[in-house]
């Protein structure tokens, strides 16, 4: 009798899970018609970052610096711009865009500067340390997992400092980590199951890991290797993959931003619990 429940309400979670993948689904559809404009910025704020590299690029630590100021302000702008894709009731204008720059740049910078020494002490251990390499891969994985809602903690959530946004986004994953991370394993699994696919995941993980997720090259790289890999699993023409790869690639970005920013409302606006009574109410059971 208690297996036969046991199967009931694993079967009504998985129910309402789907659910709330549908709901976050047809959202990102009108975000993304209303945002669409988004997915333009995206490119250039992306052209504005690799022609900034190339010129920090020769300055050593200044140039370092140069860049992160770079990329905080392209990575709040692109933030900026999902949240209003997110919850406007009318479609984003260029004026928008304009108006972007400046949004959460001291939330980014001061998250990166509360990560940078213990990334730096990290990049030490690994030369000291026999094992520093696997050492280093755990923990960037570990924040991969931990702080990967993190730039939808600072756009969506109230914080007063950098450790407020660690603390919300290590609660949120402890939560909800099932929810929030089924969507993006299977979307990962032609990567992952690629002849470097392992390779490719901890290398992307790692990067997205050392920022917390707030680095402009971050959120293009994974699309990036999800359509990639999606493109090679079809068996297109590599001509084909190449030029498919560049167009899509922008539009994959903006929707998966879109729809992360969904699905976190989604699941800290209910319980597992809720959504079983919301699913049960939808459907009359």
């Amino acid at each position: 009798m208690k297996s036969r429940l046991g199967y009931v309400l694993m079967g009504e979670l998985l129910s309402a899970t789907f659910h709330l993948y549908r709901q976050a689904l047809q959202a990102t559809w009108r975000s993304l018609v209303r945002g669409w404009l988004t997915i333009v910025a995206l490119v250039g704020f992306g052209l504005l970052f690799l022609g900034a590299a190339r010129v920090a690029g020769p300055l050593g630590m200044a140039g370092g610096l140069v860049l992160g100021i770079v990329n905080a302000v392209l990575v709040g702008a692109t933030l900026r711009l999902i949240e209003q894709a997110l919850s406007a009731t009318r479609t984003i204008h260029p004026s928008d865009v304009v108006e972007s720059f400046g949004h959460y740049f001291w939330d980014i910078i001061s998250v990166g500067f509360v990560l940078w020494l213990p990334m730096m002490a990290l990049d030490m251990g690994v030369h000291a340390n026999p094992y520093g390499q696997f050492l280093s891969s755990a923990v960037l994985l570990l924040l991969f997992v931990l702080l990967n809602p993190a730039p939808e903690v600072i756009y969506q959530g109230k914080h007063d400092s950098p450790l407020d946004v660690f603390k919300t986004s290590y609660e949120f994953v402890l939560e909800h980590w099932i929810e929030w991370f089924l969507p993006f394993v299977l979307l990962l699994l032609p990567v992952v199951l690629s002849p470097t696919g392992l390779r490719e995941f901890f290398e992307i993980s790692s990067g997205v890991g050392r920022g917390a997720g707030l680095g402009l090259i971050q959120f293009l790289l994974l699309p990036f290797a999800v359509v990639g890999s999606w493109l090679a699993y079809a068996g297109l023409d590599p001509d084909a993959q190449e030029l498919l790869l560049l167009v899509l690639t922008p539009p994959a970005a903006t929707a998966i931003l879109l729809f992360r920013g969904h699905l976190f409302a989604l699941l800290r606006g209910a319980s597992r619990r809720q959504r079983l009574f919301a699913r049960h109410a939808d459907t009359g059971l």
